[in-house]
């Protein structure tokens, strides 16, 4: 258990918790859209490849961080790997919220069990597309490097 804690402590604790937020929302919009029989819309099958391949995705980053595995693989620019996913999954979420939402009334009625399964995945598209959307935001400034410019990076001597 104490393994367990210090691999823990000693992970990328933004990216991680970013990631089971990412994982939990996720979750959800595609368990309540499976639930529904969206194989007879063609949109719901847009909605479901974008929640559950980036659910499994963003798994497998986090088991990376989780046990450090990315320290092995110190050849690859993990903050740009983030960076990149986290945009490309912030706009697939985007059109897989905006999908969902144009879809929910047209395929269901109101007030009942598929209806409202679709207009909650709806709503939690719509919270892993922000959760996504902060997770690049923070990733941006990983990559960049936080609070240096070009001012703080080139003082030769440390004199402020």
């Amino acid at each position: 258990m104490d393994v367990f804690l210090e691999i823990w402590s000693t992970s990328s604790p933004w990216y991680c918790e970013g990631d089971i937020l990412t994982n939990v929302l996720g979750l959800l919009v595609w368990a309540l859209i499976a639930d529904t029989p969206y194989h007879l819309y063609p949109s719901y099958g847009w909605v479901m490849f974008v929640a559950v391949f980036l659910w499994l995705v963003t798994i497998i980053f986090f088991v990376l961080y989780l046990f450090q595995l990315h320290m092995k693989l110190y050849m690859v620019p993990w903050p740009l790997v983030l960076m990149v996913f986290n945009v490309g999954a912030t706009v697939l979420y985007i059109t897989a919220f905006i999908t969902c939402s144009a879809s929910v009334e047209l395929t269901s009625l109101k007030s009942t069990r598929p209806y409202n399964q679709r207009a909650a995945a709806s709503f939690f598209a719509c919270l892993v597309m922000i959760a996504y959307g902060v997770s690049a935001f923070l990733s941006f400034q990983a990559w960049r490097g936080v609070g240096s410019n070009a001012a703080t990076s080139q003082m030769a001597g440390g004199y402020a």
